[in-house]
């Protein structure tokens, strides 16, 4: 109840989607006018918390991001108004602006235009630092908070705070503009906002900490934009490639997790459940990015999401196709995780004790060592050796490093599955004292 009032439980409930959808857009736009990212994230967050304030009460605006933008805009006027050396910045910075052309004018009851490709272009300039530029653009164009950043990264959140504000003072300091790229400049910057996307839709895909597995708005938000990139370059097919990976993974979505939230392995899958108009979009994508030319790390990835969506269950999966793929792609793209993932691709094309061997190398690799995922693998290839004590010590150890509370619960009754159950109280121990071998059971 406010001012007599009773809140609006439908405007309560939609303001997140509301506000997930209009930030980004609100804040690009804002830049865009305004040159300055510190001043149009204040009165962006701003006019956020006068729509918390009075959408509850009355009602969501049928145009909101208007809205928002009004009185943004209000709240930006204010603030010069108090500080003229504010203001005389942002009078150099308008210079640059200007050079990337006119700001088209916005009608204050109509639709807010969409800048936010400006806004991606700009944070992954090649001014700035790689990590800068996904910090920066999962901050100010996802619409993550900075400890969310920070998890991304796996870094402490002051740290990542830290990379932000020096991204945007690099921005402020070198006049960078806000800006897409002249079409000869695109090919040199695209793999950057590649890289932001697919760090995205990967937080949304699987979170890195917190109650949910999956991150939808995150991936969606990925979807999204990459949409908004293909159309802009359509002839590009690594674009093509990126998208394909997306939409095939994430039409898996509905099945990746049970009722109670947690991971449901691959094998484990209700089919029936994923999405087949996301399948058959991201394998016409696929063809187009493998067509015409070496193909793209993604396009790679994405060569192997189809491959799974095409089977009809983890039996009749091509491994050996897979492992195929992944060979292709250490060459074109060598990291760990692909190792990673090559190992678990040949355990299941050869047995599990030849991907044994292929993840024990890996651990030696320091940047997977604190990773999850490499020990949750190494287990689940024991438990199916009936290696359990191994098994055992293997999803401990996962334990220690995940940050996901519904991977958390999967492992911890992983662990109980190849835990032996509690001795009775009194009960004597096995003849000799013998702690059981690596083998048995």
């Amino acid at each position: 109840m406010r001012d007599g009032r009773a809140v609006d439980p439908v405007a309560a409930h939609s303001l997140e989607a509301v506000f997930r959808e209009e930030r980004g857009r609100l804040l690009a736009v804002l830049v865009r006018q305004f040159g300055d990212l510190d001043l149009a994230e204040e009165v962006a967050s701003d006019a956020v918390a006068a729509a918390l304030e009075r959408w509850p009460v009355d009602g969501v605006p049928s145009r909101p991001g208007a809205w928002l933008l009004t009185t943004a805009r209000r709240r930006a006027v204010d603030v010069l108004r108090r500080d003229r050396t504010y203001a005389a910045r942002l009078a150099v910075l308008q210079v640059e602006v200007d050079r990337a052309g006119p700001v088209a004018p916005v009608d204050e009851g109509g639709d807010v235009p969409d800048e936010r490709l400006r806004l991606f272009f700009t944070c992954c300039h090649p001014a700035l630092a790689a990590e800068a530029q996904t910090a920066l653009t999962l901050r100010c164009l996802a619409g993550l908070s900075t400890p969310e950043v920070a998890r991304a990264f796996l870094l402490p959140t002051a740290t990542a705070a830290q990379r932000i504000v020096r991204a945007k003072k690099k921005i402020r300091d070198a006049r960078i503009p806000f800006r897409v790229p002249e079409a000869h400049e695109l090919p040199d910057r695209l793999p950057g906002v590649l890289r932001v996307l697919y760090l995205i839709f990967t937080e949304g895909y699987a979170a890195s900490s917190g109650d949910h597995l999956v991150r939808a708005d995150l991936a969606a938000e990925a979807i999204r934009l990459a949409r908004i990139l293909r159309r802009l370059l359509p002839d590009e097919r690594e674009i093509d490639g990126l998208l394909a990976l997306m939409l095939l993974v994430d039409a898996r979505r509905d099945a990746r997790t049970g009722p109670d939230g947690d991971p449901v392995l691959l094998e484990d899958q209700d089919r029936s459940r994923w999405d087949p108009a996301a399948i058959g979009e991201g394998r016409e994508l696929v063809v187009r990015a493998l067509t015409g030319g070496a193909p793209g790390a993604y396009a790679l990835q994405a060569a192997i999401a189809a491959c799974h969506v095409e089977a009809a269950d983890v039996a009749t999966t091509d491994w050996p196709q897979i492992v195929a793929l992944y060979d292709v792609l250490t060459r074109v793209a060598p990291s760990p995780p692909v190792d990673l993932n090559r190992a678990v691709a040949v355990a299941m094309r050869d047995g599990p004790d030849a991907g044994l061997v292929l993840l024990d190398a890996l651990a030696a690799d320091a940047r997977l060592r604190g990773h999850h995922l490499l020990s949750a693998a190494r287990a689940d290839l024991l438990r199916r050796l009936g290696r359990r004590t191994e098994a055992a010590a293997a999803y401990r150890a996962a334990l220690d490093l995940v940050g996901n509370e519904p991977e958390r619960r999967f492992l911890r009754r992983r662990l109980a599955e190849v835990s032996p159950p509690p001795r009775p109280p009194g009960s004597p121990r096995a003849a000799g004292g013998a702690s059981p071998s690596p083998g048995a059971g």
